[in-house]
């Protein structure tokens, strides 16, 4: 499915969102435990708005045992991926973004691990 430019703006008018946009432009691919800890929300709010976003064609999810890790989809159309990176420009290091990938850093990275934050 390619997503309209309706689905997108709707997509990115929610604040979640677009903070969930925001992370997986940054990282690669997240896990949806680290996507809730980093945004300090619970996880069916997290995995509902990953959904909105997965089934407008933003979104990639992969299963990996238990867990679902997003990454941003590879197909979309090339005008939404430069829109994406836009308001991804926008939003770098600005709050609540910087502290969200803050967080992030916090879950993610361990002693020992090569975090690129």
């Amino acid at each position: 499915m390619s997503i309209t430019p309706d689905q997108f703006l709707r997509s990115m008018a929610d604040s979640t969102r677009l903070r969930l946009l925001a992370l997986l432009s940054e990282k690669r691919e997240l896990c949806v435990c680290e996507l809730k800890d980093a945004l300090g929300l619970a996880q069916p709010k997290v995995s509902r708005h990953l959904a909105v976003l997965r089934e407008c064609g933003l979104l990639m999810g992969r299963r990996e045992g238990l867990w679902i890790y997003y990454r941003l989809d590879s197909d979309m159309p090339a005008w939404a991926a430069r829109a994406l990176a836009a308001v991804h420009d926008g939003c770098h290091g600005k709050s609540p973004y910087r502290e969200d990938i803050q967080r992030l850093a916090e879950v993610c990275c361990k002693p020992g691990d090569a975090c690129d934050f």
